[in-house]
């Protein structure tokens, strides 16, 4: 199973084939469904293209939003570039566009995006009588109904294993057009899901928080399953994320990927790795989706990072603007917390306490739970993996050695 991670610029690429991507997928400055990253510009795109092929990584190249009819020829345009750059593959939304790809680069993989909801095994075999490599499955699809696809079609399957999702189905959104003005589908998704709502009843509110807005998921404990259902890659959302999640989430998935993948030994997730990944990300805590589970899909609490538990607030100097933190996890200089939408930087523990001046502190009290949005020590352990090379290329060569004889009169 391929390894799929996420590139939004080039600190992300480095992340992601250091940490142990088999492949990455990116995008340039057009066509491409998060126009909010940073993205790639065609000197960035063939440097980065150059970069993974050179450490045995593949690159996918996401041309992945509708298209306007007087749009075509540029979208085909930027394929060549790509395709002579030495892209591995394709990812289109747009099956027509995808028809012209494949017309033109016939020796070029062409992969179905997510976005357009393959579900069933029929919209699998449509791409694949098309000329389509590979099916993004749609991510509300159960691992029984991924097994039966893959039973009956050899072509190449690839699931969202971790990351963001959608409240609509595989990001097949017009919300975000209505009420932002801004399409999803033309890669400009201005988040219309993760606002405040009320659930209104007979004209009365009943309910009140983040009512559109998914968890986000995390595969680590199937991964086994997914292994044996012969899926032939794992995609990692997030390519408008840092590049120490890049970092983090590569590295564990790369890790428990081959532990899935090797039969001699117990597949078995430990406590601290998961603890890495909710420090990095989470949305409420994560979930598997709709894999299994098809219950507790939204979080109403907080649309962003919520972070991880370490303490309470134990006591409150409004006039000084400081707090003191009962602590249940150790807490360090350099360390971001959250109490009550309120942010701060820590910067000064005592005591094995945690000393820290923050704003709104008439918001804040006693015995308000404290969680660390950012942890200094662990994005400190990801510039490690960023800032050398660590990737392994296996090589073959041979070595000829020549004897020679001495200049010296008598010496060999």
């Amino acid at each position: 199973m391929e390894l799929l991670s996420p590139v939004g610029n080039f600190d992300n690429l480095i992340a992601a084939v250091q940490n142990g991507a088999d492949a990455v997928y990116l995008g340039a400055n057009a066509f491409n469904a998060r126009a909010g990253a940073k993205n790639f510009d065609k000197t960035e795109l063939k440097e980065a293209i150059l970069y993974a092929r050179k450490r045995g990584g593949d690159v996918h190249l996401t041309l992945n939003t509708l298209l306007y009819q007087a749009e075509l020829s540029n979208a085909l345009e930027l394929a060549k570039f790509a395709y002579q750059c030495g892209v591995s593959a394709i990812i289109v939304q747009d099956i027509g566009l995808g028809v012209e790809l494949i017309k033109h680069f016939p020796d070029l993989p062409i992969h179905c995006s997510t976005q357009m909801t393959i579900s069933n095994l029929d919209g699998v075999k449509l791409m694949q009588k098309l000329g389509f490599k590979r099916a993004v499955l749609a991510r509300e699809l159960s691992l029984r109904e991924i097994g039966e696809i893959r039973k009956n079609t050899n072509m190449e399957l690839e699931c969202f294993g971790h990351g963001a999702l959608c409240v609509s189905y595989s990001g097949q959104c017009l919300f975000s057009s209505i009420v932002g003005g801004r399409s999803g589908n033309r890669g400009l998704c201005a988040g219309p899901c993760r606002l405040n709502y009320h659930l209104l009843k007979n004209g009365k509110k009943e309910e009140s928080g983040y009512l559109l807005s998914p968890k986000d998921i995390c595969t680590l404990e199937i991964l086994p399953q997914l292994v044996e259902l012969g899926i032939d890659s794992l995609k990692i959302e997030g390519r408008k994320k840092s590049y120490e999640y890049v970092s983090i989430v590569t590295k564990m998935y790369r890790k428990y990927l081959d532990l899935a993948k090797d039969k001699t030994r117990e597949y078995r997730l430990e406590p601290e790795d998961l603890k890495q990944i909710l420090q990095i990300y989470n949305r409420g805590g994560m979930g598997i989706g709709y894999f299994e589970n098809r219950q507790n899909i939204v979080y109403k609490e907080k649309p962003n990072h919520l972070g991880v538990y370490v303490g309470k607030v134990e006591g409150i100097d409004k006039k000084q603007k400081r707090i003191i933190l009962d602590l249940a996890e150790q807490v360090v200089t350099g360390d971001v917390i959250n109490i009550c939408e309120n942010t701060s930087y820590i910067s000064e523990v005592k005591n094995g306490n945690c000393v820290g001046e923050i704003k709104n502190i008439e918001k804040i009290k006693l015995g308000d739970k404290v969680y660390r949005i950012v942890s200094n020590q662990l994005n400190k352990k990801q510039w490690e993996s960023y800032k050398k090379e660590v990737k392994k290329v296996e090589i073959s060569s041979k070595l000829y050695q020549k004897r020679r004889k001495s200049m010296l009169r008598g010496v060999q």
